[in-house]
């Protein structure tokens, strides 16, 4: 009976490692997109993709037949989504040290990588999410015309001269 289930065991282990040796990398990527942070130094990334891969594994013998991907995917979005809450109505405006979707606000970056990077169905992110369809359209329209058009710096110095500044009551005599 130990022997059947050492093999069982080293069995799981090894479908386990064998997944996430084809999906850590792209897991890891959509972690890091849904945190902010740059790619070289994402420690809330890496913890958020551990925790959704321990979840995982903890169900790998329940999974039967359903996709390991979407079941870590859908962990690491529940994970994310619960760390993040209370969602700021407005975007996290972070200096230029952040990852590609900084500018955006949690919800904004967890609809526009499920919708686009991952390419899950509307009605899909919506109801994992728990938001009508119509919100997760109007937050993915937000979000990709943020990260497509970024808000421009302050304006230049014009090379014009000054314009000298008018002297009291010379208005009123100029109207005489």
């Amino acid at each position: 009976m130990r022997e059947r289930q050492a093999a069982q065991q080293a069995r799981r282990a090894r479908e386990f490692q064998a997944f996430v040796a084809g999906a850590a990398g792209r897991l890891l990527h959509a972690a890091t997109l849904l945190t902010g942070e740059p790619p070289g130094a994402n420690p809330r990334a890496r913890a958020l993709l551990t925790a959704a891969l321990a979840s995982t594994y903890a169900s790998w013998d329940r999974l039967r037949g359903e996709d390991p991907y979407d079941r870590t995917r859908t962990a690491l979005v529940v994970r994310y989504a619960r760390g993040a809450r209370p969602w700021p109505r407005r975007p996290c405006r972070r200096r230029g040290d952040g990852g590609p979707l900084s500018r955006l606000s949690p919800q904004e970056r967890l609809v526009l990588v499920l919708r686009l990077y991952e390419g899950v169905a509307e009605e899909q992110t919506a109801a994992l999410l728990g938001l009508p369809p119509e919100r997760v359209r109007t937050l993915c329209a937000r979000a990709v015309s943020v990260v497509l058009h970024p808000p421009r710096g302050p304006a230049p110095l014009s090379a014009a001269p000054p314009v000298p500044p008018v002297p009291p009551g010379a208005l009123g005599k100029a109207a005489s």
